[in-house]
């Protein structure tokens, strides 16, 4: 079976990769960057690059593939481009070369609560490629992970080197998921009948406080935590916005993040979070220098 991953040399684009070579697929992968992937055969899948903006680009990825699996989508500040332009219009692009080359099942990676965020443009973009996929006639199967390990690591770890951690709101939760974890669950339903959408998070759920604890802990620091007014962000929000320095999207997602539950409702994964930390300062977990 020939399933085209566009959004393939990304974090969860890798380790979708590698597990649909280890299951036996004939895999397309697709990239704006093409690069080697750590415990891949080159030799053992076809990497073609693309640009989702450009649909010339896209012209004939999907020939021949009975599935589309997409993580496209902008995760860094851009002046020029929005998630509107790479989440949605990206997507849109691809999934009409999916229906124009007869691909019959379409999986995207989304966010936890995407239709709950219409003021956040990382969430709201993927709510509305979600809306359009759910009408094209395919059958979907549509992840929205509540968060993952190495996000929360680049949040945290550079807080935790300053030695305070800032907070918006006490008491939040989230249940984050490894990329690993997800990206077995994604190819676990790859085939399945019908079409789901899935809100999903890891085995263990912390608040932003226990979360920053268990960074402190792992770094070997006195924990020190402070809590900012969450309106803070918005007027850092229309000072982006005003600059266009494109990183105002990032701004408006991270407060939303921060003042609101992101726990999935499905439990998944045999990754801990907690010996994930322990792992970004070297200690027993399995994180490394993942982060």
């Amino acid at each position: 079976m020939r399933v085209v991953l566009a959004g393939a040399f990304g974090h969860l684009g890798s380790d979708i990769l590698r597990e649909l070579i280890a299951r036996g697929y004939d895999v397309v992968a697709a990239g704006r960057t093409v690069r080697d992937v750590e415990g891949v055969d080159a030799g053992s899948y076809r990497a073609v690059q693309v640009d989702v903006c450009d649909p010339a680009s896209l012209k004939g990825l999907c020939d021949g593939a009975s599935c589309v699996v997409s993580t496209v989508g902008l995760v860094g500040a851009s002046p020029t481009v929005t998630n509107y332009d790479i989440d949605y219009q990206g997507n849109m692009n691809l999934l009409r070369e999916a229906r124009a080359a007869g691909v019959r099942r379409f999986v995207y990676s989304s966010v936890v609560k995407a239709d709950t965020a219409p003021a956040v443009p990382m969430a709201d973009a993927k709510a509305r490629f979600e809306t359009a996929l759910k009408a094209s006639g395919l059958s979907y199967l549509i992840v929205r992970p509540s968060g993952y390990a190495y996000d929360m690591a680049k949040v945290f770890m550079p807080m935790v080197e300053k030695g305070k951690v800032t907070l918006l709101k006490r008491g939040v939760r989230a249940n984050i998921i490894d990329t690993g974890d997800l990206a077995r669950f994604m190819v676990e339903h790859l085939q399945d009948d019908g079409s789901a959408t899935y809100e999903i998070g890891g085995p263990e759920t912390y608040t932003y406080e226990q979360i920053a604890k268990m960074f402190f802990e792992a770094a070997g620091k006195k924990p020190s935590i402070s809590y900012a007014p969450a309106i803070l962000f918005d007027v850092l929000a229309r000072k982006a916005k005003h600059d266009g320095n494109g990183k105002e999207a990032i701004i408006r997602f991270s407060k939303w993040t921060l003042t609101e539950d992101m726990v999935g409702d499905v439990s998944y994964g045999t990754t801990s979070f907690a010996d994930y930390i322990k792992g970004c300062y070297g200690g027993s977990g399995t994180a490394g220098g993942e982060a």
